[in-house]
């Protein structure tokens, strides 16, 4: 051997075919990644005869192998995986793309700066950054984890836990928060009048992140918190709730309150769950079937039965089914809903004030109904609440309708207080790609896929964590000073 050829470094080029495609698909490689070695190499380009002749290319084979072991693909009909397919024009690269950010924009999102989830509440926020999580806005009975000396965080300011812990997963309401962490364990603090913070003990508010020890035995994936009750969501896919039962939305099919989280058996009977929302006294339940269940107040119309009655127990909403329509995410809003479905389609339904539900009028809308302008675009998350709506799609822009209410819809063009009846793409984004978004009563924050944080709406009481302004219409950089290692 020449000496030239033993310094000779290898390339991709030198490695057996089979052994280049088991590297594609044993990591973690996002769809960005596989476009990428496509263009960077011709290995990954050619065709060796190590794959079906249909797939054009190594890396489009290794992106279907990708997307056959994904959850949610793996939930679908064959007929919904071929109308998947067709959406994405026969690219398995953008099927998985798709997949990936679905999954992505309801849980934690990988960006550049690190994993991360942003959650906004009432008057308040919560954001996830590596396992660390930060809060900033109004301390409203302990809502923020600060103790109870804090009334206000002017800046994301990181919480302090019991023991050291990593949190995957948070949900804010108006008055209560919740926690996940990696370990399956629920942490809650704020106002436990209700019970809905899984604790018995009811006289005063808990200040800081407390352990939920009726599910310390149970691991959690998710939660979600409602005005007065909470939704745990298992690692199994079961459903627990507590706190407030007055309209049965705790779906246990009665109204008594729980002042712990008991096991809602109607779900657990009927199969596993995969995501849970929870609206102010309404609660939302996604199987893995693609069936949508809803429980609770029939108010507005967003239990999507058709009809305004309060419903004790979880039950399917019929639509979806007849149609053969596979759910995917769902998002409760104060007064309407919004969901994804398989093909990243977008349906809303409820009380159609200030366009909240894309129709172009203010029509209630009694059962779920397909937002026609969206139908060119592939939805990958859908984001609900007070009288407004936003859809991320698969580029990473973001469309949004309903009520401006103080900026927090993000159109420079429009005032405080206007309404759009449409979905219209935020211009005020488009030189960035937005990842996740969260919106409340009057504020909105997203996450870029840089791990940049923009902020706009009210910030009157610091819940956009901008100490410097009162407000914003113009999407605003918010800083983060990370916290210490714990």
């Amino acid at each position: 051997m020449k000496m030239g050829d033993k310094l000779r470094s290898a390339s991709m080029d030198d490695l057996p075919v089979h052994l280049v495609l088991e590297i594609l698909i044993s990591g973690r490689l996002r769809a960005v990644d596989l476009v990428s070695l496509e263009m960077s190499s011709r290995t990954f380009r050619l065709s060796h005869g190590m794959f079906p002749k249909e797939f054009r290319s190594l890396v489009e084979f290794a992106a279907f192998q990708l997307c056959a072991l994904h959850p949610i693909y793996a939930s679908l009909q064959l007929s919904a995986r071929r109308e998947l397919l067709n959406r994405c024009n026969d690219n398995w690269k953008r099927v998985l793309r798709f997949l990936q950010s679905v999954k992505q924009s309801s849980d934690m999102v990988e960006t550049s700066a690190g994993n991360m989830q942003i959650k906004s509440g009432r008057y308040h926020t919560l954001l996830i950054n590596d396992a660390a999580v930060y809060s900033c806005g109004s301390s409203l009975c302990g809502v923020l984890g600060h103790g109870p000396e804090t009334t206000q965080c002017v800046e994301f300011t990181p919480i302090s836990f019991p023991f050291p812990v990593q949190v995957i997963q948070v949900s804010a309401s108006h008055n209560h928060a919740a926690f996940v962490t990696q370990s399956g364990e629920v942490f809650t603090c704020g106002d436990n009048s209700s019970f809905c913070c899984g604790h018995s003990d009811t006289g005063r508010p808990i200040f800081r992140p407390r352990l939920v020890e009726a599910l310390k035995h149970i691991p959690c994936k998710q939660v979600a918190a409602g005005l007065s009750f909470t939704m745990f969501l298992t690692t199994l896919g079961h459903v627990y709730t507590c706190g407030t039962n007055a309209q049965g939305q705790l779906g246990h099919g009665d109204t008594l309150d729980r002042p712990t989280p008991k096991c809602v058996e109607l779900l657990a009977s009927n199969g596993s769950v995969v995501q849970i929302a929870a609206g102010p006294s309404y609660a939302l339940a996604v199987a893995c079937d693609g069936l949508l269940y809803s429980f609770g107040s029939g108010t507005n119309f967003c239990l999507g039965h058709g009809e305004q009655h309060n419903e004790l127990q979880p039950r399917a909403i019929q639509s979806f089914r007849r149609k053969g329509i596979h759910l995917l995410r769902v998002s409760a809003g104060d007064e309407h809903v919004v969901a994804l479905d398989s093909n990243g389609y977008v349906y809303t339904w409820g009380k159609g004030y200030c366009g909240a539900l894309g129709h172009g009028d203010e029509i209630n809308k009694t059962t779920p109904e397909l937002v026609n302008n969206l139908k060119s675009h592939l939805a990958i998350q859908v984001c609900a609440s007070k009288r407004k709506t936003f859809v991320l799609v698969d580029d990473g822009s973001v469309f949004g309708f309903g009520w401006m209410g103080f900026g927090s819809l993000g159109f420079l063009d429009r005032g405080v207080s206007d309404k759009v009846g449409r979905p219209r793409v935020l211009d005020s984004l488009r030189s960035h790609h937005i990842s996740q978004i969260s919106t409340a009563l009057y504020h909105t924050i997203v996450i870029t896929s840089r791990g940049q944080i923009f902020g706009f709406g009210d910030n009157e009481r610091a819940q956009l964590g901008i100490d410097t302004l009162r407000g914003c219409l113009n999407p605003t950089e918010i800083q983060l000073q990370k916290a210490s290692p714990m």
